[in-house]
């Protein structure tokens, strides 16, 4: 801005009054598109540039997607779309005997392993417990960044309506044949009406590694991945059930497909749960897991017989969090079919975070202090950086973080009523959200348990964004 009017004075004294403020209007038309946000810190300029990238892209015809042997693609499968389609999968055993499924990102060349858990929750449950909870999971990401070649973790909670198959095949397997008639009916009655209207809710934890050895330096194959994560994924999966996450264990290559495969067409759920009630295998391939038919939109994503929209957190809650801020956006909606919140970690090396925190520190105390009367959110910003350094001087971990939130209905008209939902939901949690304009497809598939980092897929590198 300074600049700026330097630039204007130098005009007017060489070429005259008009031209200089001609030369001041331009300049602040400029400096206006790059320094007025909106309430999600947007420019003009970054909504300009997404318009005109999803512009592109629409006439390029990016946005659509068919699959199988009559599709756009040439190797005639069901493979993911977008910027999942590099995804890669190889299945390994871990040193407890368990298989696990290993996905291989080529572009950011990166190795993902996801756990399924059992969450406890919180009903029932004594706060003391719940606070001893909360500070192992902060103990869990803190160890994280002391963790060989970890590059990001995902939390995914899942909600989706209960087909009711499991407690059918749970009752079936449990009944006693001698029972007297009228307990077996009464069983058999609430084996049909019990499942009307709930909802099953799901957990996934997804770790993501580098295949570059940090003692050699040189990149990893499959198998050697695979070897090195058999022996360290025990531990891992251990340490998680302190954190109120319940029994962990990592998903097979068979389960993975399944999970995918139902999220990009939730109307085969109950054919998956079907086939698991009968014993039998869903023989899903990895190149069968993508959607048939997929178009993305400026504000929404159609794939086969859904319709989903995602948003990405823009501001986190402010002031004093309680464990219970996420409960109502976490749990089922009545107004949404599938719901799917993802909370996204990037761990900050030990060594790079007093560095940070010691930035943050010193630029919240210069905004405090370049006036005799500072604002309250200043003062307060400058209280929590502080806070902020002496735990990381403590020993505390530094992350970044954000989240996604998808929202899936089974009918197009319904999308109204789910994004109004997911509003009120966000406004009790505190969060502000905003639809991922113009990349809805690629969030959806980010929001999704595959360790998909997205920075990494920018055609500005992330440290050269960090740097301007």
């Amino acid at each position: 801005m300074l600049g700026g009017l330097i630039l204007s004075v130098l005009v007017t004294m060489a070429a005259g009054l008009l031209r200089g403020l001609i030369t001041f209007g331009v300049l602040a038309v400029v400096l206006g598109t790059i320094l007025v946000r909106d309430r999600h810190g947007k420019s003009l300029l970054d909504r300009g540039l997404a318009r005109i990238g999803w512009g592109s892209a629409t006439r390029r015809g990016a946005h659509l997607y068919r699959s199988g042997p009559l599709g756009f693609a040439l190797w005639g499968t069901h493979q993911l779309p977008g910027i999942a389609a590099q995804l890669r999968l190889s299945e390994h055993t871990d040193s407890y005997g368990r298989r696990f499924a290993l996905i291989y990102a080529p572009t950011t060349r990166t190795y993902t392993a996801v756990f399924a858990t059992e969450p406890d929750g919180a009903s029932l449950v004594d706060p003391d417990q719940v606070d001893v909870w909360v500070a192992d999971w902060g103990h869990w990401l803190a160890n994280l960044a002391d963790e060989p070649g970890v590059e990001a973790c995902a939390v995914t909670i899942e909600t989706a309506p209960d087909t009711g198959h499991r407690l059918r095949r749970e009752v079936a397997s449990n009944v006693d044949p001698n029972a007297p008639a009228f307990a077996r009916a009464m069983l058999s009655e609430v084996v049909d009406m019990y499942p009307a209207g709930s909802s099953v809710i799901k957990a996934y934890v997804t770790l993501t590694f580098s295949s570059v050895s940090a003692a050699t330096g040189k990149k990893r194959t499959d198998t050697e991945m695979g070897r090195d994560l058999a022996a360290r994924l025990p531990g891992l999966t251990g340490s998680l059930a302190a954190t109120g996450a319940g029994a962990a264990r990592p998903l097979d290559a068979a389960e993975l497909c399944e999970v995918v495969r139902v999220a990009y067409n939730p109307g085969i759920a109950t054919l998956v749960d079907e086939a698991h009630s009968a014993g039998e295998a869903t023989g899903l391939d990895w190149s069968d897991v993508g959607p048939v038919a997929a178009e993305a939109e400026w504000e929404g994503y159609r794939h086969d017989d859904a319709y989903s929209v995602t948003w990405s957190m823009t501001t986190a809650p402010r002031g004093n969090v309680q464990s219970s801020v996420l409960a109502r956006l976490l749990a089922p909606h009545r107004e949404v079919a599938r719901k799917r919140v993802t909370l996204l970690y990037r761990p900050i090396d030990a060594a790079k975070a007093a560095a940070i925190v010691e930035s943050d520190l010193r630029s919240a105390q210069f905004v405090a202090t370049s006036t005799t009367r500072p604002s309250a959110r200043a003062v307060l910003a400058t209280r929590s950086a502080a806070a902020t350094a002496q735990e990381e001087a403590s020993g505390a971990g530094l992350v970044n973080f954000g989240m996604l939130v998808t929202a899936t209905v089974l009918d197009v008209d319904r999308v109204a009523e789910a994004k109004a939902a997911i509003d009120n939901l966000a406004a009790t949690a505190r969060l502000r959200l905003r639809p991922v304009y113009g990349a809805q497809a690629s969030a959806f598939a980010a929001a999704l348990p595959l360790g998909l980092i997205l920075p990494k897929h920018l055609k500005v590198p992330a440290s050269m964004r960090d740097r301007l």
